[in-house]
């Protein structure tokens, strides 16, 4: 169980600081207006979807929060990546940025597994 909770809490703690709290720091800086106008969004899509990332982030990482709460930002955070994944797919081809959420992808569906593991055992 030990070993369940420690992958849990990194896997999601990456999770939660690259795709909740580095994106809420850094969303209104000039790099960050670039990649969303990059890939072809409009510049208010980034401050569109922002509360919906902070606020997953913080349903993941808080033990308080459970069942539909967490399954809805599991959800959400998935369609996150495979929507980035795809978006720079379509406008950059196969490079590193197309697969980069999908490495996201696998560490939340880690994070997943691992949290319904802690859930069957208490």
């Amino acid at each position: 169980m030990k070993t369940t909770k420690i992958i849990f809490w990194i896997t999601t703690g990456i999770i939660v600081a690259f795709d909740g709290l580095i994106p809420l720091l850094s969303s209104h800086t000039e790099l960050a207006k670039q990649g969303v106008m990059h890939l072809g969004y409009p510049d208010y899509f980034r401050f569109l979807i922002m509360p919906f990332k902070v606020l997953g982030a913080l349903a993941l990482i808080l033990p308080s929060m459970k069942g539909r709460y967490k399954e809805w930002a599991y959800a959400g955070f998935g369609i996150n990546f495979i929507c980035a994944s795809v978006s720079h797919g379509a406008v950059d081809g196969l490079n590193f940025q197309t697969f980069f959420p999908l490495i996201f992808l696998v560490l939340l569906v880690i994070s997943y597994v691992q949290y319904h593991k802690i859930q069957l055992a208490h």
